[in-house]
């Protein structure tokens, strides 16, 4: 029975996700291994309140600081062959992956 590696990604920045996504796409492409995903996750939504300053004694005004973090998960079937193109991957410094043999 072949092993699987589940990868789990995650970034506040879709567009660098997606990157990276599309890389490990085009080496599964390649190499005609079974792949499942990508499987976006619910993105999660981080936001501070944080008042403006001067705001003296009139009425408080607030500015809201955000940060989104999206996830994506795909599941393979890992040979050792795919999982060293994998690790060649170039990954943006914003981007984390976590790979899991299951």
């Amino acid at each position: 029975m072949p092993s699987k590696a589940r990868i789990r990604l995650w970034s506040n920045s879709v567009d660098d996700l997606n990157y990276v996504v599309n890389q490990i796409k085009t080496i599964v492409d390649k190499t005609g291994i079974s792949m499942k995903g990508p499987i976006p996750l619910p993105t999660k939504r981080m936001e501070v309140p944080i008042t403006k300053l001067p705001h003296g004694e009139g009425r408080k005004k607030w500015e809201k600081w955000e940060m989104n973090i999206h996830k994506r998960v795909i599941d393979i079937s890992a040979d050792e062959r795919v999982m060293r193109q994998l690790m060649r991957v170039r990954v943006p410094e914003n981007v984390y992956i976590e790979i899991e043999l299951v």
